[in-house]
């Protein structure tokens, strides 16, 4: 390793970490946080078998689950344009991170829900409680502990996930790490610098994870 490249690292870090400070963590905050949501929603409607909306919500997880995220991406930012609706980069990146996100989460939380014992939705309606105060007061609770490790790993994938929007023209940490490669010629080098970042940012994810999952098992 020659100088040269070493101050190219040196200079293209920052390059590389400001988009993710400002780009990246903003577009996996809302994607994720909006995914839940959806998933929230679609797995409330399965459990409580909804007719018509529950089969509505199995159709929209079989098709999202079904069809690659770059797809997804590619319809969304460059196939709506042709029926009329524009959206910008970003908005659309959300979007669809968001409905993906939204679609694996709801299997987690709906799995979660329903492994709770049948007996605890039963003592809440012997108090007296309705439906949905059941559902928030005693059963979500209780499946938050279940679905909350496989909902953090959705949410450190996410974060690598968002490399894909570069390919919708968002100006995160990839799409930083493509040009400033194309202009100095030295892909390897800075393709293992942007994953150094990535992983940076999932190790504090993860250690984030084991720590709200310490505090969950005292509790």
């Amino acid at each position: 390793m020659n100088q040269r490249l070493i101050e190219l690292l040196i200079n293209s870090f920052w390059q590389i970490l400001l988009p993710g400070l400002k780009i990246t963590i903003p577009l996996t905050v809302l994607s994720f946080v909006l995914g839940l949501g959806l998933a929230l929603f679609t797995a409330m409607v399965q459990v409580a078998e909804v007719r018509g909306i529950k089969q509505l919500a199995r159709l929209y997880v079989w098709v999202i689950r079904g069809t690659p995220l770059l797809v997804q991406l590619y319809v969304i930012f460059y196939g709506l344009p042709g029926l009329g609706v524009t959206l910008n980069a970003f908005p659309s990146a959300v979007i669809v991170f968001a409905v993906n996100t939204g679609a694996y989460a709801s299997e987690t939380i709906r799995a979660a829900i329903e492994s709770v014992p049948e007996g605890q939705m039963e003592a809440g309606y012997c108090v007296g409680m309705s439906y949905v105060q059941t559902m928030v007061r005693i059963i979500l609770p209780q499946a938050l502990r279940t679905a909350f490790p496989p909902l953090s790993n959705s949410l450190i994938g996410l974060v690598k996930d968002t490399s894909l929007a570069a390919n919708i023209t968002v100006m995160e940490m990839f799409m930083s790490a493509q040009r400033i490669a194309a202009r100095t010629y030295e892909p390897f080098a800075l393709y293992c610098e942007v994953g150094a970042v990535y992983l940076i940012f999932c190790t504090a994810l993860t250690r984030v994870q084991r720590i709200c999952e310490a505090k969950m098992k005292h509790e």
